[in-house]
């Protein structure tokens, strides 16, 4: 992969995740961070001083996820219209959906979920 295909996210304590920059365009924040006339866009590098290392591995996971199992044109299998809005689906600590005849799921483990609800609207995913 192209080093123009990736960034890099970096957490609180200065762990450095560098993932696709499809997968980390999941987040309407990030989006805007990369596309923008931002520090982040020259650098293609984006700061969460308030994301812990383990909540952003977890974000960075569920990304990749996306992309794989949640594209808007699969059939969802639960109430959770994620084609309205990009959100994490923590009503059951999972989001279940179906992707080739098969039910999917993210899994949140119970301990984490107020942390990445935060997160995950800090950006709006």
């Amino acid at each position: 992969m192209k080093k123009e295909d990736m960034v890099m996210l970096i957490s609180a304590e200065g762990f450095e995740f560098v993932i696709d920059k499809k997968a980390a365009m999941v987040s309407q924040t990030i989006r805007s961070m990369l596309t923008g006339g931002f520090f982040e866009t020259e650098h293609r590098k984006a700061n969460f001083p308030e994301i812990s290392t383990i909540i952003l591995e977890k974000i960075c996971q569920y990304f990749h996820w996306y992309l794989r199992y949640a594209s808007p044109l699969l059939r969802l299998s639960s109430g959770c219209d994620v084609k309205s809005r990009y959100s994490l689906c923590l009503a059951d600590t999972s989001c279940p959906f179906v992707y080739s005849g098969k039910k999917t799921e993210f899994h949140i483990e119970p301990e984490l979920t107020l942390e990445l609800m935060m997160a995950a609207n800090y950006l709006d995913t």
